[in-house]
């Protein structure tokens, strides 16, 4: 079976399996991309012709790789007048492979559902992982700040308390903190909210 698709202006002639070049879409590599423009679908000797494009018919195929065109170099010239322009240009290219081609109008089964296995076991491992301090409550920390320390594995005022001056010098170094621990005093604060809790 062989479909005709019409995408960026220009006409391509697709089977399964084929790969084509085409002008780039909104699509990563790995994405899958549906051309809905079929103007004409076609098995053996029957070819159906759309007018302009043949209803319910879509072709899929998966986004292989973002690729760029060769250098087209443009010249410009007039006689005389010391004027010379040089421009050069790439096309932005995606290379798709067709996977599949729908005369019946509906959509091919998804491979993506082994993704949305992950979602849950991800929400169920953040569902288990200890809930850490609000780091806010400390002088000083706003929403940027408690990110950063997070992301450096302080989530709890006991941690904060319990950090050496080895430990402060080496966080504030990564951090770009520069002298924040002592001059708001985060471990004080940090002993005392650690009591409360």
């Amino acid at each position: 079976m062989f479909a005709v698709i019409k995408t960026g202006g220009k006409q391509y002639k697709v089977a399964e399996g084929d790969t084509i070049v085409i002008e780039r879409l909104a699509a990563a590599a790995g994405e899958t991309v549906t051309f809905d423009s079929v103007l004409m679908v076609g098995a053996g000797a029957g070819v159906t012709v759309g007018a302009p494009t043949v209803a319910g018919a879509t072709v899929t195929g998966e986004v292989a790789a973002e690729v760029r065109g060769p250098k087209l170099i443009t010249r410009k010239k007039r006689q005389r007048q010391t004027y010379r322009r040089t421009i050069g240009h790439r096309q932005d290219l995606m290379e798709v492979t067709i996977t599949s081609i729908n005369t019946d109008g509906k959509a091919p089964a998804k491979k993506a559902a082994a993704k949305k296995e992950d979602a849950p076991k991800a929400e169920a491992a953040a569902a288990d992982a200890p809930a850490g301090d609000n780091l806010k409550k400390l002088t000083g920390v706003g929403p940027a700040l408690e990110k950063k320390l997070n992301g450096a594995g302080i989530t709890t005022f006991a941690q904060i308390a319990a950090l050496t001056e080895a430990d402060i010098a080496k966080l504030e170094e990564e951090l770009s903190l520069a002298g924040r621990f002592a001059k708001d005093g985060w471990v004080e604060q940090a002993k005392e909210l650690a009591k409360e809790a």
